[in-house]
């Protein structure tokens, strides 16, 4: 099942201009996705292994909150690290290309011209953007990386990844432990309802971003939290306290 697309956007000169702005900055969606899903899973999984062993609600909420903090923070670090060197990778790839701009400008020029005549254009238009996207280094550059490489010119942010990761991770990571915190009675039931229903506002959010129903992404992340919760309470009922 696919959703219906979003009607069409504004083409006025200024709206086009401010998307092509906003284009520029990097998304951090998948990063919200990835520590969200994450934080709700793994916080679910030990709160459910540890009450499928029998301990106590402050054993509970002890490893929940260490997973939280920890947890969080490696993964949130481990996304700077893969996200640095995805940007280091973008910027010495630029670095090669203003290199041979440099040092071989014919070469250059004709790999662009092939790029170009690959797309459809030939004759004097052809020439004549050859020509314009030549007179601009930076334009020339962002093309290569593209169609040379398959790369993105658009640079990640390794720090507003590693903190969207973070702050999602610490707050769907602290759904669990809440019916624990608060001493809820039947706190690992309310957990579960209360974990689930995180999963499915995750995968219903990952649905406005995908053209599959928003009903298809969240069931997807309910079954795999609900796997996840239940291998981990299979092992520790093992461990019986």
């Amino acid at each position: 099942m696919t959703r219906q697309l979003p009607p069409i956007h504004d083409h006025s000169a200024d709206a086009i201009a401010k998307r092509l702005q906003q284009a520029k900055t990097p998304s951090v969606l998948k990063d919200l996705v990835y520590g969200g899903i994450d934080g709700a899973v793994t916080t679910l999984a030990i709160v459910a292994g540890v009450q499928g062993a029998g301990f106590s609600h402050t054993v509970i909420i002890a490893l929940g909150l260490a997973n939280i903090l920890a947890d969080g923070f490696s993964m949130a670090a481990g996304n700077f690290a893969g996200t640095r060197a995805e940007a280091e990778d973008v910027a010495r790839l630029r670095a090669i290309e203003a290199d041979h701009i440099q040092r071989a400008p014919d070469g250059e020029r004709e790999e662009l011209h092939q790029i170009l005549a690959a797309k459809g254009l030939s004759g004097a238009p052809l020439e004549q953007a050859v020509d314009a996207i030549c007179s601009r280094e930076s334009a020339w550059i962002d093309m290569m990386l593209v169609d040379e490489y398959g790369v993105s010119p658009l640079a990640p942010a390794p720090l507003r990844a590693a903190l969207a990761t973070f702050f999602a991770f610490l707050v769907a990571g602290f759904v669990p432990l809440l019916p624990y915190l608060l001493n809820l009675d039947d706190a690992f039931t309310v957990s579960l309802v209360m974990t689930f229903a995180v999963f499915v506002l995750i995968g219903a959010l990952r649905g406005v971003w995908s053209l599959r129903s928003s009903w298809l992404t969240a069931l997807e992340t309910v079954i795999v939290g609900g796997i996840a919760a239940a291998i981990a309470y299979l092992v520790g009922g093992l461990f019986d306290a």
